[in-house]
């Protein structure tokens, strides 16, 4: 893992086996998991964020459950693709889930994730309160499908 975005962001990617994708905010990671052929990303759940080692052990049991290759994690840029502070704690966070477990990290421009799902939301009529349940996980399926359809593209 770089700390640099490549020219394809998912080089480091195996071509075979499950991914997981993470959208990670302040309060919750929201959890995506692809099926086995790369087709589809589907929500799995969202963690309530405590502190990095519960977090990680978590998500440690996911990858184990899963038989998970690799994970694409969530890359909060500006609307302008610059890096704000944001950026730096996911990369740090990164680095520190890196240092646990054995598969590569990928990072995904997540711009507009979380307002695409939103909005998809409200469209279909759900309650606020149910959003709120369903929000991060939706995105992180958001982003692991962006990154899955760039996969097949090659």
């Amino acid at each position: 893992m770089t700390d640099d975005l490549p020219v394809n962001p998912l080089e480091s990617i195996p071509p075979n086996g499950k991914i997981l994708g993470l959208d990670l905010g302040t309060k919750t990671i929201g959890v995506a998991i692809s099926d086995a052929m790369r087709y589809s990303a589907t929500p799995l759940e969202t963690i309530k964020r405590t502190k990095f080692t519960q977090d990680a052990i978590r998500l440690e049991e996911l990858i184990a459950q899963n038989n998970v290759v690799a994970i694409v994690l969530g890359l909060p840029l500006n609307m302008d693709g610059s890096e704000g502070p944001r950026v730096q704690s996911t990369r740090a966070f990164a680095r520190s889930l890196g240092q646990r477990i054995a598969l590569p990290i990928a990072f995904w421009d997540e711009r507009l994730s979380t307002s695409a799902v939103t909005r998809m939301m409200i469209d279909a009529d759900l309650r606020r309160d149910r959003r709120a349940e369903i929000v991060d996980k939706l995105a992180a399926s958001y982003i692991l499908q962006g990154a899955l359809d760039r996969l097949r593209r090659g």
